[in-house]
């Protein structure tokens, strides 16, 4: 189970920390430029979007969850209408991993 209140936590953090990027565009930018260490694709993204992500992903040997609603997705980074966002950091694209995956991050 996740623990979605961690999730958006370390979101926000990552987000202040300027270590996120949001919007297909921006997404699809960061993973050519080899920056983007792990990808968040909203449950209620469209088809279209997903499969265009879970393909390039996988190309790339990004790891890629499809968690939570567009809704919350954003309002956890403070925008609007973001069904994607890619994290730049592999220390906030750890935590997430491991909350996402049920695990507690230590410390």
């Amino acid at each position: 189970m996740i623990n979605y209140q961690k999730l958006y936590g370390i979101i926000g953090l990552a987000t202040k920390a300027g270590k996120l990027v949001a919007g297909t565009d921006a997404c699809l930018e960061g993973i050519n430029k080899k920056s983007i260490k792990l990808v968040l694709i909203a449950e209620d993204a469209s088809n279209r979007t997903k499969k265009q992500f879970n393909e390039i992903c996988l190309l790339n040997g990004i790891p890629i969850y499809e968690t939570c609603k567009i809704e919350n997705l954003s309002k956890a980074i403070g925008k609007t209408n973001k069904a994607v966002i890619g994290i730049k950091e592999k220390g906030f694209a750890e935590s997430v991993k491991k909350i996402i995956n049920g695990g507690e991050m230590i410390g």
